[in-house]
């Protein structure tokens, strides 16, 4: 089979043999869709340090279960899946708790540590746990996004109260997955920060105020609007100075919610914000709401269709890669 892993700053396709059952809790999934995450351009500019050289890329995935282990129970052969981007066993501590991302047998495995869904066929892990049955009326776009971006977005707003302003900094993917669920669950306004007003434009689906830090003063144009500060920010960015911006933005005891993956080292001032009693949070995404999502774009009350930008066939995802570099693109999707 074919699959993706990077090469001297971009990628490569590479034969590999079609995997097989290491463990009775595995399946074997034939890849229907993969999406390209910006946590690829991260491993294929070196920065994520727990990633295997040579693994095929890919945790964003939808499938057709072709074979499971024994021990494999909620799932059969010929359901369509939709994946976790973190494998985890259910029954460690972290595990029980709701932090799979901290799962003592996994973590982010799928395209880090062993080979992911950037390639025609893929061996899932804790099957039982990493993937989710995909209902009838859905298609395999409509929940591609469910392990991941739009977890992560479900993740990092998932403190929202009713009548909280939030602010998301990033309007990339996962801000945007962000604002839509702090919108469904109940916030009252809406702020939307990026340095793209193309992107902006685009948030503007789910945001009440749109801003961008290299025109207007951040800060005071939240004061303006809460007096106070935002009781909720959301940082999805990842910039040099998004961080520093997330927490000067936040009132005194809000939440900051870093759901960003950050390529260099951030500084938290703690002699600056003394006194502000904020409460920070801090990704990875713990994963473990995929059945609940599933559920509400079934129903129509979320939606992740918004997102994908372009489609193309396995055979050039090359030219795949090179569109969702470009800074107006959101989600591209190789199609198997």
């Amino acid at each position: 089979m074919k699959g993706v892993v990077p090469y001297n700053g971009f990628i490569k396709v590479v034969e590999r043999p079609i995997p097989e059952l290491l463990s009775e809790k595995d399946a074997i999934v034939r890849v229907t869709r993969s999406a390209i995450c910006t946590s690829d351009f991260h491993i294929i500019n070196n920065a994520v340090p727990r990633y295997i050289p040579n693994t095929i890329l890919g945790h964003e995935f939808t499938g057709e279960v072709v074979e499971i282990g024994s021990e494999v129970k909620k799932l059969k052969i010929g359901d369509r899946v939709a994946a976790n981007c973190i494998t985890f066993c259910g029954e460690c501590y972290f595990c029980k708790h709701g932090y799979i991302n901290n799962c003592i047998k996994g973590g982010w495995e799928l395209g880090c540590r062993i080979d992911g869904g950037q390639a025609e066929y893929v061996r899932v892990p804790y099957a039982d746990m990493g993937l989710n049955k995909i209902p009838d009326n859905l298609s395999n776009d409509n929940a591609l996004f469910v392990g991941d971006i739009l977890s992560s977005g479900y993740f990092a707003a998932e403190g929202v109260k009713a009548d909280d302003v939030v602010a998301v900094i990033g309007a990339g993917p996962v801000g945007l997955c962000a604002m839509m669920c702090a919108k469904y669950l109940g916030a009252k306004k809406i702020i939307a920060i990026d340095i793209d007003d193309n992107r902006l434009e685009y948030a503007k689906q789910f945001a009440d105020f749109t801003i961008n830090p290299n025109i207007a003063d951040v800060e005071n144009f939240i004061e303006n609007i809460t007096q106070y500060g935002a009781d909720y920010v959301i940082e999805a960015a990842g910039g040099d100075n998004s961080f520093e911006l997330a927490w000067r933005i936040a009132r005194a005891n809000a939440t900051v919610f870093i759901v960003a993956m950050y390529e260099k080292s951030q500084i938290l001032p703690l002699e600056k914000m003394y006194g502000k009693n904020l409460t920070f949070k801090t990704g990875g995404v713990d994963a473990v709401y995929c059945d609940e999502l599933l559920n509400l774009l079934s129903q129509g009350k979320i939606s992740t269709d918004f997102l994908i930008s372009k489609s193309f066939p396995f055979e050039q995802v090359e030219d795949a890669y090179r569109e969702f570099s470009k800074k107006e693109t959101y989600k591209v999707v190789l199609e198997f």
